[in-house]
């Protein structure tokens, strides 16, 4: 009766671990944390008053989004030195819908994406519920992670349709260098795939002058692109959804582009009116708690840096931009053993490195979103547990 791209949902042995914690009623110091809202941030007051707008209450359809929305955007990215026609700009209600988007774009049924390794377990679900096949390249550790060119020159097959780059990276952190940009750039136009690259995550530096840097596709030339981006991070404001997507590249792909999207986005019209048109005070008003995550997240990883140098037996691995961070712990026992440990002994709660796909054990990534006055007590224990 069901489709095969919607499996029935299985508890695994992590989750069953922390519904026998909760039960007990007693608390659980997480480490996973990746909301925002949750973690003691001061918004401004009335920080939503914009969607109350009485113009809201007229509804003028628009696939792409309201031209105030689109210009809105454009202005905002603009600020921060990406420079990009708001023709070229395409109003979602997230990320997500964003990647559905362009999966029903460029991919018929049993098509393949290429995805990187580790990375988001998202793009598993994403790709399956739109009948596409993740394909896997590798992001290979050396002192840093780099995109194993090689791997992606293997995943390139003939039902290939598009190359999805995560800049920076979830949950390593790392941004896609130039070169490395230069060469999926060549793969994608020698093989007419598409570049989708996402990089909600790059207003999160954890140094001052990171490598990498947003926009850099929206004047691709060669091969046709696809720069997403959203409220969720950008504003700090998942539960306001909106989300974007940037096109780019050759004038005849971008048409064609755009008049098959233009199809599928009026067979959906899902972005409310209402955030539409706040777009651009939302973005303006949350500035403040963007330099809060920011200053923040860079806190709690010199934390965890510091700590982790009374625990030789566990390294932190290096990380330029994003609020997750990645622990290596000694691969004495599995990664959910460890993780089901800290659970039950110590109450506090990590993912586990295959939670993200890393090809081999064994691996922490830790959130680095709480409060600074709540996060070191819990990595302590983490790395106490870990080293034993």
């Amino acid at each position: 009766m069901f489709s095969a791209r919607v499996p029935p949902l299985r508890s695994n042995r992590v989750a069953r671990a922390i519904a026998r914690v909760h039960a007990t009623g007693q608390p659980l110091d997480d480490l996973t944390v990746s909301n925002p809202t949750r973690v003691g941030l001061s918004y401004p007051a009335r920080l939503l008053e914009p969607l109350g707008a009485t113009s809201a209450l007229r509804y003028d359809p628009a696939p792409f989004g309201v031209a105030a929305a689109r210009e809105a955007v454009a202005a905002y990215l603009t600020g921060r030195g990406v420079r990009v026609s708001a023709d070229r700009v395409i109003v979602t209600a997230s990320t997500s819908e964003s990647y559905s988007l362009l999966f029903k774009l460029l991919c018929d049924p049993a098509d393949l994406v290429l995805v990187p390794q580790p990375s988001y377990p998202l793009f598993e679900h994403l790709t399956r519920l739109d009948g596409v096949v993740a394909s896997a390249y590798a992001l290979e550790y050396h002192g840093r992670w780099e995109l194993n060119l090689d791997s992606l020159h293997r995943a390139v097959e003939p039902r290939a349709r598009a190359i999805l780059l995560v800049n920076p990276n979830n949950p390593t952190g790392s941004f896609v260098r130039q070169d490395e940009l230069d060469a999926v750039r060549e793969t994608a136009a020698r093989h007419e795939l598409a570049i989708i690259s996402d990089e909600v995550f790059d207003v999160y530096p954890l140094e001052e002058r990171a490598p990498g840097g947003s926009g850099a596709l929206v004047g691709e030339c060669d091969a046709l692109t696809f720069t997403l981006g959203g409220l969720s991070k950008s504003a700090a404001l998942p539960q306001v959804k909106l989300g974007w997507i940037l096109v780019g590249g050759p004038e005849t792909l971008v048409r064609r582009a755009l008049a098959r999207l233009e199809l599928v986005c009026d067979s959906y019209l899902s972005v409310a009116t209402p955030v539409q048109l706040a777009v651009g005070t939302l973005l303006e008003r949350t500035g403040p708690v963007v330099d809060q995550i920011r200053r923040r997240v860079r806190a709690n990883y010199a934390t965890l840096r510091s700590l982790v140098r009374r625990f030789p037996a566990c390294g932190v691995l290096h990380t330029e931009a994003g609020w997750y961070a990645v622990v290596q712990v000694p691969a004495t026992r599995s990664e959910e053993a460890l993780v089901i440990d800290l659970i039950e002994r110590d109450r506090v709660l990590v993912h586990p490195g295959y939670f993200f796909d890393f090809p081999r054990e064994a691996f922490l990534v830790i959130s680095l979103l709480p409060a600074p006055a709540v996060f070191a007590g819990p990595v302590t224990r983490v790395l106490t547990r870990a080293s034993r």
